[in-house]
């Protein structure tokens, strides 16, 4: 009773404290479930199958909730963060030696097969772009032995922001270097990482960042433009509204629709591809001069005799390069169908298709701007046999077209209307949206081939390349971080245009733009101890804005890298480093001994830059000439478009082109 009578009392503090305690431990045990399930977000550079940096720190970051704390196992070992206010977190690992495969675990997230070794960040716009399937000709062979699981590739998706920085890219992934892997991907960046891992013997990745037809503007920060060029970035603000650039790409995409929709209602599909079509009657041109300026439709017709060993087999057909988009037929059946100018018509024939005597190609040209042509000095033939895959060398079957073609106008139309809004190239959009959110992830260096979208006004190029080189260093917080930008091949663009026009050699002095933005590309990087341009004045194509040769090029890409990144010192291209003028002699001096013999393509011009042609001759390192220009004050060398360059060192590698000044 006296027990009972203590009790009464403390019954209701007793029940409190019971349901209290069972309160604080339901309590507990959410804290508990929601620690063990915390969601720790790392960007898209972080998955399996990545390359990271090798002998320098390795910055991981990421989001979680705020404050909460991020556990990190690497190499054995366990580290800790904890994110700030905004749920930001960032924790650098210790430099790690090259090898792998490793597990990287951060938080709930568990990434294997992580290797560590060299990472390449390849930017620009289309000749960067331009993928190992557009090259497969070139090096047919050794594609198609492709197989290094020590190269990986990161594609990062377009993505484009008027608004400001933002925090990651669209989601993509790392991939081991394979045929199939490598197709759609960046041709220069496969061959250096390539080229690299065989070098060093350490895993690679590369990272493909570009955009084709985009200017550096859109490269780079609104931060570097504020100062000195404000115009750019009011440009900029008027795409900022959303509904209004969302009304515009619906309306852009609703007139192309309707313009489609009215041209194939008005052309005659179904009978102009076909064998048993008449064209005895139409018009027959040359396609070595032929234009049609008309916006619409228009069909080529060409007959071709297959003898009885040929017909019914396999082929492939090469119709060069064309203006503007084309759908190709082959007997009535569609092989093919390219929607812009620049790709190669490589068109495959099934088998059976092909018919001993008489066959036909029609070509539907589709013009919505310009002039409809072909481009000259391309391949235009029916390739067979197991090598019609190659070009390099070409085929031993082939049957070349004839340049003579049946015409025929399938449908006019007026122009179509256009609101197109390319976001992509407006200033600073690019490095909003895909440049800076691959910050601070470590590389080895950076590879820059961009320019040709600048040519129309190479003036401010210079300032906007030193911008760009000093704004992403700052980005990655690295002013050491090197770059190597790849200077504009030679290239006759008076065929590959809207309007072509005939192409003549260029033999008087001209101010050419591409000359002056290459030399804009080489003093960007003169004087900067951790940059270098590659030149590749040799390894254009007359017409053709896409050159093939993209192994070369990565390669002299891969030498500068050499220099910049592994410490050695290999023979780079040559240029002018002094001068001496005695009189009307003139010489120049370069920092590497040439072959010797007479050069072409120099000037040499007064205080006027009234440039006039001389005949100069190279002598060791010294290039050589007697100026017909009283007191001579500049001297030009392949200042062209598409230049005759003959100066090489006796590496073999060509220089520079260069504009000198003979300071007295």
């Amino acid at each position: 009773m006296f027990f009972s009578h203590l009790f009464v009392p403390l019954l209701p503090q007793l029940i409190y404290y019971i349901a209290m305690r069972k309160y604080f431990l339901l309590l507990l045990t959410l804290a508990g479930f929601s620690l063990a399930h915390a969601k720790v977000i790392l960007p898209q550079m972080f998955q399996s199958g990545m390359v990271l940096q090798r002998g320098k720190p390795i910055p991981v970051w990421g989001k979680a909730d705020p404050q909460e704390r991020v556990v990190i196992r690497w190499q054995k070992k366990q580290y800790t963060t904890t994110a700030d206010g905004q749920g930001h977190w960032r924790f650098d690992l210790p430099k790690t030696k090259a090898g792998g495969p490793y597990t990287l675990v951060v938080g709930d997230q568990e990434l294997t097969d992580v290797l560590v070794g060299d990472v390449w960040l390849c930017s620009g716009q289309s000749n960067i772009d331009v993928h190992i399937e557009r090259v497969y000709p070139q090096y047919a062979d050794e594609i198609d032995r492709f197989s290094n699981d020590k190269v990986r590739l990161f594609r990062v998706r377009n993505a484009t922001n008027t608004h400001g920085v933002q925090d990651d890219i669209l989601p993509t992934a790392w991939k081991p270097l394979t045929k199939e892997n490598a197709w759609p991907f960046s041709a220069l960046g496969t061959f250096l990482g390539k080229r690299m891992q065989e070098k060093t013997g350490v895993p690679q990745g590369v990272i493909v960042n570009s955009w084709g037809g985009t200017p550096i503007e859109a490269w780079l920060s609104a931060d570097s433009l504020m100062h000195d060029y404000p115009m750019l970035l009011k440009k900029v603000a008027f795409y900022q509204n959303d509904n209004y650039v969302r009304a515009q790409m619906q309306a852009n995409n609703e007139a192309n629709k309707r313009w489609e929709e009215i041209l194939n209602t008005q052309d005659d599909t179904q009978t102009y591809p076909q064998l048993s079509c008449h064209d005895t009657d139409w018009k027959t041109i040359d396609q070595n001069d032929w234009t049609w300026h008309g916006i619409g439709s228009v069909w080529l017709r060409q007959h071709i005799y297959i003898d009885k060993e040929h017909a019914g087999k396999p082929a492939r057909l090469l119709l060069g390069t064309l203006f503007d988009q084309d759908v190709t037929y082959l007997n009535g059946q569609e092989i093919g169908h390219t929607y812009y100018q620049y790709p190669p018509r490589r068109y495959d024939v099934p088998e059976g298709l092909l018919r001993e005597g008489d066959n036909v190609i029609a070509i539907r040209f589709i013009n919505k701007y310009g002039a409809a042509h072909f481009i000259p000095e391309k391949p235009y033939m029916l390739c067979f046999g197991d090598d019609r895959y190659s070009q390099n060398p070409m085929p031993r079957d082939v049957i070349p077209l004839g340049s003579q073609w049946k015409m025929l106008v399938g449908a006019e139309m007026p122009s179509c209307p256009s609101g197109d809004v390319s976001l992509q190239n407006l200033p600073t959009t690019l490095y909003n949206a895909v440049l800076y959110p691959l910050a601070p992830y470590a590389l080895s260096g950076v590879v820059w081939y961009q320019g040709e979208s600048n040519t129309g006004n190479p003036a401010p190029y210079g300032d906007y390349l030193r911008k760009l080189i000093g704004g992403w260093r700052d980005c990655w917080k690295d002013q050491q971080m090197p770059f190597v930008v790849v200077q504009l091949a030679n290239y006759d663009g008076r065929q590959q245009t809207a309007f072509p026009r005939p192409i003549t050699d260029q033999a008087d002095p001209t101010n050419s733009s591409w000359a002056q933005l290459r030399e804009a590309q080489r003093l960007a990087t003169l004087g900067d101890e951790c940059a270098e341009t590659a030149c590749l004045i040799d390894l254009g194509e007359t017409v053709d804005i896409h050159p093939l040769r993209k192994k070369e090029a990565a390669e002299r890409v891969a030498l500068c890298m050499d220099r910049l990144v592994y410490g050695e010192w290999p023979a780079l291209s040559p240029q002018p480093v002094g001068h001496d003028v005695s009189g009307q002699e003139v010489t120049v001096i370069f920092d590497q001994p040439m072959q010797d013999g007479p050069i072409a393509e120099v000037e040499v011009a007064g205080a006027d830059k009234r440039f006039v042609n001389v005949e100069a001759v190279m002598s060791g390192a010294y290039l050589k000439f007697r100026s017909p220009v009283n007191n001579p004050a500049y001297v030009r060398y392949a200042w062209k478009d598409n230049p005759r360059a003959t100066m090489r060192s006796r590496k073999g590698l060509p220089a520079f082109p260069f504009e000198y000044v003979l300071t007295p």
